[in-house]
């Protein structure tokens, strides 16, 4: 764990005196980035009310749902309004991204900010520099280091309420996925519970996330497994969709989320990858088991990073078969890792 925070009692102090307050997120943003950029901005809008929110892109209809949806600005849609509610702002929350690149076309506007900036996350080798850092790659998400964050903070524990609890926990939820990768410390779970104990309807949360999907996507899922290659020799499937595709099945984003894992369920399959194609680059989802690192792989071959098991990468001026068959060509070499 990396922690350069100031005494609870000055940054209680940093956060009630600011202007304004704005908590940024990655572009894509996932049901971490969201759920706890949400519970942080609903924690400290009782501290100071000038809170809100902003992210780099269009993120899930399944994700609007959480408590404090209406805090979110978006870059791509509403620059001018981010662009000037940061000339008020005082203090910035770097959530879930530790690179300045994650943070899209806001990125140049936000480094260039003479604000206070805090950062907290869960990814590997933090890059971007802050005033204060508080950065866990053992964390299942920053959902959970937000509420270790709020928890830490010396201040009355009825702050803490059920709309709060329930951003973080879906943020956790999302972030392993359902607690099947990410979340192998009992710290996670004694978390879940504690938030569980603020009323949260943990039911409820997860069928807004994933009984939440149209028709269309469900036939799309069909589609990408029908097209998925299997290497039994290599441990390893690879699913892939096109923009043909997409425009096919009216494709939206969130559409896809969760696809990467479903080859996982094969038997003898231990390294799953996802390739999509946008206008400019091939987006890479890796997901494996065990103890073979698809961060490592993803920063060694597609400009990528993560997790050791859930991780992923872009690749630019590509064609989509281009990059696949790039992703074959390194099996052998890794074959001996995939256990």
């Amino acid at each position: 764990m990396i922690s350069t925070f100031p005494t609870k009692e000055s940054l209680c102090q940093i956060i009630s005196g600011a202007r304004k307050i704005l908590i940024t997120t990655h572009l894509g943003p996932d049901g971490d980035a969201i759920g706890s950029s949400l519970g942080l901005a609903l924690f400290i809008r009782k501290l100071n009310p000038e809170t809100r929110v902003a992210v780099p892109n269009d993120y899930p209809d399944f994700l609007r749902w959480m408590p404090g949806n209406e805090l979110i600005m978006n870059y791509m849609k509403q620059k001018a309004e981010v662009d000037a509610y940061l000339q008020e702002t005082d203090l910035i929350f770097y959530l879930d991204y530790n690179e300045g690149s994650r943070g899209g076309q806001m990125e140049p506007v936000l480094s260039s900010s003479g604000a206070c900036k805090v950062l907290i996350d869960h990814h590997l080798t933090p890059a971007m520099k802050t005033d204060y850092c508080l950065s866990d790659p053992n964390a299942s998400s920053t959902a959970e280091l937000v509420y270790s964050f709020i928890r830490e903070l010396p201040l009355p524990k009825h702050l803490m309420d059920t709309d709060i609890a329930t951003c973080l926990y879906a943020g956790i939820l999302t972030d392993t996925g359902c607690f099947s990768f990410n979340s192998s410390r009992g710290e996670t779970f004694r978390q879940v519970a504690a938030l569980l104990d603020y009323g949260i309807d943990k039911d409820n949360i997860y069928s807004l996330i994933y009984d939440n999907f149209s028709a269309m996507r469900m036939l799309l899922l069909g589609h990408c497994l029908s097209n998925m290659q299997v290497f039994p020799e290599y441990k390893t499937a690879y699913m892939t969709l096109s923009l043909e595709d997409q425009k096919k099945f009216h494709y939206k984003i969130g559409d896809s989320e969760g696809f990467v894992n479903y080859p996982l369920s094969i038997e003898g399959i231990s390294f799953s990858a996802f390739f999509i194609e946008n206008e400019d680059k091939i987006k890479i989802s890796f997901r494996s088991k065990g103890t073979f690192s698809v961060n490592q792989f993803a920063r060694d071959y597609f400009n990528g990073g993560g997790h050791l098991n859930a991780s992923g990468g872009d690749v630019y001026k590509s064609s989509l078969q281009s990059v696949t068959e790039k992703f074959v060509s390194l099996l052998p070499g890794v074959k001996d890792s995939i256990i």
